[in-house]
């Protein structure tokens, strides 16, 4: 039997934490060639998981450029990526999540008559301006896809109303929980992985810390000037401690610098490789964050999440109890914050929660799909 030509294609740091798990299946697995094309939408942030985990890309397009536009972005990406699967002439493109490279990848591989398979597949708001551009990117991939690897039970339903064949909807589990178990794992054989959160650690020992992460475009302006503040807030209070890795995009770092700089309780520091941010999630007693993937991990670690977004595309975790959506509003992040800070069956309520992402076998399980 002729191995599978499989070209998995990525370009930014959680797409690269979601789909090493899968290449690491791959690659053990003789059904399969594995090839790798990253398209470097974020080259630093990306090249840090790729070292970790020990993926050396077969191409690597290098389209990061200052301010680009998603216009300029997606045409460089669109034909950039028609080149490399005209060489490679896969039998299944692969992509994650809702990047404009996973929407680029998916497009070019229409455009050659490759079948697409979606990791991730399923998520919707239903509000395309939010997340924006994400919502409208998976709705393209979910209209190209062959294959629908659907994290939850809900993603896979949000594709049938959408009258996706159920034959190529499958629910896996998501990716980044096997991701954090194996990055968890690594950490705790080899404890230099996370050595550079010490000395923070040591300066907040006995305050309550509290993980924050920001970079969503709709909140570009008031919405990131309105967390900035209710941060600040937060952070006055003595027995908590704020650590804040700030996104490189200029519209964050130039509002949270010039808000939070200076606070005593609050830590702006450069953006964390995967091992340091599962030591942040770790140490975290609360995560505030607009991300999606973090709505994942956090509760993994048994960890609340409050989502300072006014919709999110992972309602599961609403349902569960383990997130709870905040906005950009101050007065309700701040809230909400003291609410689990001050009363523990509230807290509690939230940490016991039930993670409805998965199990840390979702690789497995898409690999067997592929070969099938």
């Amino acid at each position: 039997m002729t191995a599978r030509r499989i070209l998995t294609v990525f370009g930014t740091r959680p797409e690269a934490i979601k789909l090493f798990p899968l290449l690491h299946a791959l690659e053990g697995d003789a059904r399969f060639v594995s090839r790798v094309c990253v398209s470097a939408q974020h080259r630093d942030m990306l090249d840090q998981v790729l070292g970790i985990a020990g993926i050396a890309p077969d191409h690597d397009l290098d389209l990061m450029r200052p301010d680009q536009s998603l216009d300029a972005l997606s045409a460089a990406l669109l034909t950039g990526l028609g080149r490399v699967i005209d060489a490679e002439r896969p039998d299944w493109v692969v992509v994650q999540g809702d990047t404009a490279t996973a929407m680029a990848g998916a497009l070019a591989a229409y455009y050659h008559k490759i079948p697409v398979a979606h990791v991730e597949a399923g998520l919707r708001s239903g509000d395309i301006h939010h997340p924006w551009p994400e919502e409208v990117n998976r709705k393209i991939i979910g209209t190209i896809a062959a294959l629908h690897a659907a994290p939850t039970e809900t993603a896979a339903e949000a594709l049938r109303r959408e009258n996706v064949a159920p034959a190529t909807i499958h629910v896996t589990g998501n990716t980044v929980i096997d991701a954090l178990h194996w990055i968890v794992a690594k950490s705790e054989a080899q404890p230099a992985l996370v050595s550079g959160l010490a000395e923070l650690e040591a300066r907040f020992a006995g305050k309550r810390i509290i993980g924050l992460t920001s970079h969503r475009r709709e909140s570009f302006g008031e919405g990131m000037r309105a967390i900035a503040q209710a941060v600040k807030r937060i952070a006055a209070r003595p027995d908590v401690a704020v650590i804040f890795p700030v996104h490189l995009n200029p519209n964050v770092r130039a509002i949270m610098q010039a808000e939070l700089a200076g606070l005593d309780n609050v830590a702006l520091i450069e953006p964390l490789d995967y091992p340091h941010f599962a030591r942040l999630l770790a140490i975290s007693t609360l995560m505030l964050t607009d991300s999606g993937g973090v709505q994942e991990e956090a509760p993994a670690l048994g960890k609340p999440v409050l989502v300072m977004r006014e919709t999110t595309e992972r309602p599961e975790g609403v349902a569960a109890g383990t997130a709870k959506l905040v906005g950009t509003d101050a007065e309700r992040i701040v809230a909400e914050t003291f609410r689990l800070l001050d009363d523990e069956a509230a807290y509690a309520a939230m940490a016991r929660a039930h993670n409805p992402f998965g199990d840390g076998r979702a690789a497995g399980r898409i690999v067997e799909l592929l070969a099938d």
